[in-house]
Formats: C-alpha cells, structure tokens, sequence
C-alpha cells in the first residue's frame, strides 16, 4: 500500500489536472478520473443502501463489495495495477445464486421501487451499470490496461443489486413494482 494521505487539501488540482496512482498528472476531465469518479459514487450508493435495515447476510456482503469496490478503484488509479481476479467474479457469481434461488420467476419486468431499500438498490445498479459504460469504454482504448475481471466485476455487480433489490422487497414484505403496459400515460 502506498503512502496514505495526511493532508486531504493540497491544491494541486487547482490546475484542472489530478494525479494518477502512478504519479502521473492528467486532466479531471480524462475518461479514467471519470470512470474512478463513477466506481466512488457506486460505493457511495451502496453506502447509503447500508444504512437501512438488512438482513445481516446482505450487509455483509455489501460491505465486501464496498472493500472490492475501493481495489477497483484503485485498479482504475494506478494503470496495469490488478488487484481484481476471477475468485471476485466467482464471489457475485454464487451470491447471485443464492439470492436468486429464494425468488420466484420473473414474469413481468420490473420497474425500480417497491421498499426504500430496494429503490436504493436499484439506484445502485444504474449507477453500476454507468460505471460498466465508462470502464468498458476505457477498455475499448487498446493502449489502457484494463483486466476482463474487472470489466466482468462491474456487469456482475448491476446483476446482483437488481436480485438484492427484488430480495429486500421480499425480506420487507413489499411486492415488486411491475410494469405494465396498461397504465394511461
């Protein structure tokens, strides 16, 4: 682990550049501060999902998300750094299983809402999924060293929080919000 920071302000962005993990500085606006930017706000969201009542199964895993979410950050920060290997996919991969095996079959789709811990899961998602966007248009860049892992991480993760959404609902008693064609607009 690199130094830790003791002095938060250090005007040295001041410039409209920041400094990478490496050490090199690049514009706020270059498409790896944007992806880092949205990978923090995906913890953020998920911080402020585990600030409700959950089953304590799912605050543990959201909290060794958050923890994986924070490698990938860094990940991000530090080009050719790997923290993130398929045993984390795996990891998303059984707890979207096991999730998935208490709720019944999809039959409509399902439209974000139902209980406030699951409206808050699927904020999540999106903001998962913009990541996804932002990391896999980085990685469209052939001369940026961004791993499959991490790449399959951010698609697993929107995945999980939607069956985590559907999953609160039902641990809170509150049906699915469904879509339906039907309603006037």
């Amino acid at each position: 682990m690199g130094n830790r920071l003791s002095k938060i302000t250090t005007r040295t962005g001041d410039d409209g550049t920041t400094g990478l993990g490496d050490g090199a500085r690049v514009p706020k606006s270059a498409l790896r501060v944007r992806v880092m930017g949205e990978v923090d706000e995906l913890n953020s969201q998920i911080g402020l999902l585990l600030t409700e009542p959950l089953p304590s199964t799912a605050a543990a895993m959201l909290t060794q998300i958050q923890n994986q979410l924070f490698d990938l950050g860094g990940e991000i920060c530090i080009p050719g750094y790997v923290v993130l290997t398929a045993a984390h996919v795996l990891f998303l991969d059984e707890a979207i299983a096991a999730l998935n095996a208490d709720l019944a079959p999809l039959k409509e789709f399902i439209l974000p809402g139902g209980s406030r811990a699951a409206a808050l899961s699927h904020v999540a998602r999106t903001v998962a999924r913009r990541a996804e966007r932002g990391l896999t248009k980085l990685a469209s860049n052939e001369s940026e060293k961004i791993t499959i892992h991490a790449l399959q991480y951010l698609n697993r993760l929107s995945d999980l929080l939607f069956i985590l959404a559907r999953t609160l609902n039902r641990h809170g008693g509150v049906a699915d919000v469904c879509w339906s064609r039907d309603v006037p607009s």
